[in-house]
């Protein structure tokens, strides 16, 4: 099963659950803005993909950071940065097994079905 990370309000998140939907692949959606997101699960992504990835930096919720929070990033920085603001994860993230897609695009989400 697919585990879809995002915010429901996403365009980027709706393209993918429409996609999903239309390709009949069984997935559940884990709400940031509801559930936050797990420690260890954004630990395991940043370092499979690196913060740099996964960080939204150009996202409103980015954006409205202090600019003494945007300064200076690195890995742990930018860690506690997502723990505090899940909305400054690049969104969505799916899951599948060893598989991790960040962002949405058709031809990586086939290797998720």
């Amino acid at each position: 099963m697919i585990t879809l990370y995002g915010i429901p309000n996403c365009d980027t998140v709706k393209k993918a659950r429409v996609w999903l939907d239309a390709n009949g692949a069984a997935y559940a959606f884990h709400d940031y803005k509801k559930a936050g997101v797990d420690e260890a699960a954004l630990r395991g992504w940043v370092a499979r993909l690196g913060w740099e990835k996964l960080l939204n930096r150009a996202g409103t919720t980015f954006r409205k950071l202090p600019d003494a929070a945007k300064v200076d990033l690195d890995a742990e920085k930018a860690i506690v940065l997502m723990l505090a603001n899940p909305s400054a994860i690049r969104r969505p993230v799916a899951v599948k097994g060893d598989t991790l897609v960040v962002g949405f695009d058709a031809a990586q989400y086939q290797t998720l079905v």
